[in-house]
């Protein structure tokens, strides 16, 4: 299943080059606990002949019982997908498997652009795959996040930024902001299973949507943390952060293994995870509640992911 995710961002592509390495490297710190969480296995330079110097990273995305009902009677109880990035800023290549699932996998190709997402090929796809791909627009103003990942500090129709002046955003942003870019990534999800396919494909895009929408959300709110660094300091806050959050996962892996303690399912996950598995045999919407910009806003399947969602990685 093929689609094209846009998400235009009120900076430019070299702000954006900063301000993405610091949102995953704090995110990922965040969002790890109970033994599941994103863990850096290689981070290295990288030269590639055609894009030239870049940056290879490999990482282990740990899901551990973060997963719903209905995917669970099918996978063991814990888990992680191999994700390898080859990073040649602006463009980008990922790539996530999984060995105990190996007919899943996730082909993501990024290329940011300093306009509005007004570009129609701008990464060179072939006609078969132009036929293929869906575009998304994804606004992190006006699209709905998960209540449990809402934060008032992150809400962008009120955050102002004290040190770039941008802000709060307004509806329509996109269309009259001085400084915008363009994320365009391409995301091709495959799970070739007879029964399932479909199912399985609608639930991860619905998931890797909404961690482009909260990650984006997040790399503005945080744009006064990030204003200003250079590469090679964000890149030592990176590997800082890299040692916090490894060290965070292994520790949690060691105590699951000696039955110390189990990954604990925060209250209602459960339930939305049951939700989400009706969700997707077509049982209709889930609750709509009032909000503040995108506050928990109505949760319709092209939006909604209750699992997975913390660990796709964005670049």
């Amino acid at each position: 299943m093929l689609k094209e995710y846009r998400i235009c961002m009120p900076m430019s592509v070299e702000e954006y080059h900063i301000g993405q390495l610091y949102m995953i490297a704090r995110h990922s710190l965040e969002q790890s606990h109970g033994g599941e969480g994103v863990e850096v296995v290689e981070n290295t330079s990288h030269t590639d002949p055609v894009h030239g110097q870049g940056q290879y990273t490999e990482k282990r995305i740990h899901l551990s019982g973060k997963l719903p009902v209905w995917i669970r009677s099918y996978i063991p109880r814990f888990i992680y997908l191999t994700e390898r990035a080859w990073n040649y800023y602006p463009y980008t290549e990922t790539e996530l498997t999984c060995s105990v699932v190996p007919r899943f996998s996730i082909k993501i190709r990024t290329r940011y652009e300093n306009n509005n997402g007004s570009s129609e090929n701008c990464l060179n796809m072939e006609e078969e795959e132009l036929k293929k791909r869906t575009v998304d627009r994804v606004d992190i103003l006006t699209d709905p996040v998960d209540e449990k990942h809402y934060k008032e500090e992150e809400d962008l129709s009120v955050f102002r930024s004290e040190k770039t002046g941008r802000g709060p955003l307004e509806k329509g942003w996109d269309k009259c902001c001085d400084v915008i870019m363009c994320s365009y990534k391409l995301v091709d999800v495959s799970f070739q299973v007879f029964g399932l396919q479909t199912k399985v494909e609608e639930f991860v895009h619905r998931a890797i949507r909404n961690i482009l929408l909260l990650g984006h959300r997040q790399a503005f709110a945080w744009i006064d943390e990030w204003y200003g660094m250079t590469l090679d300091d964000v890149r030592e806050y990176e590997s800082g952060m890299q040692e916090k959050t490894n060290e965070k996962v292994r520790e949690a892996q060691k105590d699951i293994d000696g039955g110390i303690k189990t990954p604990e399912t925060p209250e209602g996950e459960e339930e939305e995870g049951e939700k989400e598995g009706q969700d997707l045999k077509g049982s209709g919407r889930l609750s709509k509640n009032n909000s503040l910009s995108s506050q928990g806003s109505e949760s319709s399947q092209s939006q909604r992911s209750g699992y997975l969602s913390s660990w796709f990685k964005w670049s």
